[in-house]
């Protein structure tokens, strides 16, 4: 007979008070204890002092990363209240960073609007510090609280006296919860803040290294339409004016820049209270709405649209578009814990409302504009015709069957996409040798011929001529444009496999833009990898007792070398010291592999290709904003920026790298 289940009464539930739940779960509030839920805690304190700024109270937020690996945190606003708290009989300051769910946020008393509604912030930041400092400069006092692992040491005094108001916040993460790293990264926080600045017009915002010197600022007095200013740069704009409009409807406030340009792609960037939505929401579909129909309008009013053409499409109307959405809500209601998207139905109605009403006295005044903005909505409408026409006559040949994979595919056998892997490789030669020496089960070869089109300046009518382009379509399953389908995904990992050379990178940079400009799906889904081939293979020994060290770059070469001529100083063994570095090392030869077709099929096996040894580095797109810029930069059409681009990194250039 089975032993009866343990009991389960009082004595095993466990009460966790104050902010002991924080540093049991810290994931549950912050995400992560690495990287990225380190640099949250930044965002916590900083939020509430841009909070401060869109309620009007702040000019300015200052951070200052410190020589002793704290962070601080300093406002000029109205300053947390310090006297009494009439529930908790502490100092206001004390209770607001030690208990959770406790802040001006609720009931719109401190905030009618801010990015963070559940008050949870700065407790959280004082849970997962080692230690924490805050400083109140109010009527004429300074006041001052430490903190230690959540936990007040002390009570709250007056430290002197100052003309300033405002909140300083200093805070030193704990290393026994941030066990990957407690290092601040400067240019997160330089992100952040720019970002900031540029939704909150008119508030300064500075950031300070004591261990560099490093310093910046930043000040936008045009808000989002500086935003949409920055995110064109590169691009041929369409008119230099930017339709902007900012207004307060029902209990939230609208804020829309609009700008368009010369390329194929939309730049849409949407936020609730400061706080990016990129899976969109109402705002969105309001905003989207309101545009398609106000162009349709004018274009027909206006005789730009026949009458017997259909209206143009959302697709159509969206290229080339860059704007940024920001709407202000007492109370908005983010779907899930990432807050990815925006849920509030009305807001819908209100940025309908703002968009159509505002965007069409824009078009009106403004008929040259008008005329340009439908022009390239109709352009886009006949490619995407074009388009659908390449596409059909490639389905009539059979090109996007399922069936019918491509010609030079090698497939896997497995029926199991979680498991199967497709190897993007650059010539015949690699291509031949990755085929021998694969896993057939779960790993696909596709051979590239040469360079693939650069798709950043691409129609998808071009793109459907390009034997490559379509074949890399065919074999990963998912279409592409209107077709397109995550679901339909072939591969798990999809793995480009090029030269560790400059054609190599070029090829490499070729996909990334197509995967980035028609498939970001594929990248945000952790699908796609760059295989890292190694450089050098350090030879020790003939015949069946021949091994071959493999090395993956410079760095690791000289390391290596340095290593192994280390230990044998130490065991006594004599070194030549007129010998060649590698002979130094004990090695018998040192070959550097100028190219995949160098390798034979066992070699490409064990170096790139064997899940055990392997090593695969995974594409993910941590800034959108900044990807965009590199691809327009690199891979567009404005010749002088790409050059000046490559002259400022010249000097980092290691010319040993490069083949002439």
């Amino acid at each position: 007979m089975a032993d009866k289940p343990n009991s389960y009464d009082s004595s095993q539930i466990q009460v966790l008070e104050g902010l002991e739940p924080v540093r049991k779960r810290p994931g549950m509030y912050i995400g992560s204890t690495g990287y990225d839920g380190l640099h949250h805690l930044v965002k916590e304190i900083a939020d509430n002092s841009i909070d401060e700024a869109i309620a009007g109270f702040a000019t300015r937020v200052d951070v200052v990363l410190l020589a002793d690996g704290g962070a601080r945190v300093t406002d000029d606003g109205r300053g947390i209240p310090v006297e009494t708290h009439p529930k908790t009989g502490r100092s206001t300051l004390e209770t607001v960073l030690t208990i959770l769910h406790a802040g001006g946020k609720f009931g719109g008393g401190g905030y009618k609007v801010s990015s963070g509604l559940h008050g949870v912030g700065s407790s959280v930041v004082n849970a997962l510090s080692e230690k924490m400092i805050a400083e109140v400069f109010k009527d004429g006092k300074i006041y001052r609280i430490e903190f230690d692992k959540g936990k007040p040491v002390g009570d709250l005094k007056e430290f002197g006296k100052t003309e300033n108001t405002g909140t300083a916040i200093t805070f030193y993460p704990d290393p026994t919860i941030f066990k990957e790293t407690v290092e601040f990264d400067y240019d997160w926080v330089v992100n952040y803040l720019r970002h900031q600045a540029y939704l909150t017009k008119g508030v300064l915002t500075t950031v300070y290294d004591e261990r560099t010197g490093k310093r910046d600022a930043f000040y936008f007095e045009g808000g989002i339409r500086s935003y949409v200013k920055k995110l064109n740069v590169g691009k041929e704009v369409l008119a230099d004016d930017i339709f902007y409009v900012e207004k307060e409807v029902g209990d939230g406030v609208v804020e829309i820049a609009v700008q368009y340009n010369d390329t194929f792609a939309e730049t849409l960037r949407p936020f609730a209270n400061n706080v990016l939505t990129p899976d969109g929401g109402m705002h969105v579909i309001g905003f989207r709405t309101a545009l398609n129909r106000v162009i349709n309008d004018y274009a027909r009013k206006n005789g730009l649209l026949k009458e017997k053409e259909e209206n143009l499409t959302g697709d159509d109307i969206k290229e080339g578009l860059t704007a940024v959405i920001l709407v202000k809500l007492p109370d908005p209601q983010f779907e899930g814990q990432t807050k990815n998207k925006l849920g509030n139905p009305e807001v819908r109605g209100y940025v309908d409302k703002v968009m159509s009403e505002y965007f069409a006295y824009y078009l009106e005044e403004n008929p040259n504009v008008a005329k340009k903005i439908v022009g390239k909505a109709t352009l886009a409408a006949r490619a995407r015709k074009a388009a659908r026409a390449a596409r059909d006559n490639v389905i009539r040949k059979g090109a996007f069957e399922g069936l019918n994979l491509p010609s030079k595919l090698a497939d896997c056998s497995s029926r199991d996409r979680t498991e199967c892997e497709l190897f993007i490789v650059e010539g015949n030669s690699a291509a031949g040798s990755a085929k021998e020496g694969r896993d057939s089960k779960i790993q696909a070869i596709l051979p590239l011929r040469g360079k693939v089109l650069n798709t950043e300046r691409a129609r998808l009518d071009k793109m459907f001529a390009n034997a490559e382009i379509v074949s890399l379509i065919k074999a990963l399953g998912v279409g592409i444009g209107e077709q397109f389908d995550i679901n339909g995904l072939r591969y798990w990992k999809i793995v480009f496999m090029t030269d560790a050379d400059v054609d190599g990178a070029h090829i490499s940079t070729l996909l990334m833009t197509f995967f980035f400009r028609y498939m970001p799906e594929v990248i945000k889904g952790g699908h796609v990898y760059l295989a890292k081939p190694p450089l050098f293979g350090l030879i020790k020994g003939t015949g069946s007792a021949r091994k071959i060290d493999y090395i993956y770059d410079e760095a690791g070469l000289e390391k290596t070398l340095d290593k192994k001529i280390e230990e044998r100083r130490k065991v006594g063994t004599k070194i030549d010291e007129g010998a060649e570095r590698f002979k130094q090392a004990g090695y018998s030869a040192q070959q550097r592999f100028k190219g995949l077709g160098e390798m034979d099929a066992a070699q490409l096996w064990e170096t790139t290709m064997n899940p055990k040894n392997r090593t695969l580095v995974r594409v993910n797109i941590e800034d959108a904003e900044k990807a965009d810029a590199i691809f327009t930069k690199l891979m567009g059409d404005e010749v002088e920026m790409r050059k000046n681009f490559i002259q400022s990194r010249a000097k980092t250039v290691d010319l040993d790298d490069l083949d002439f």
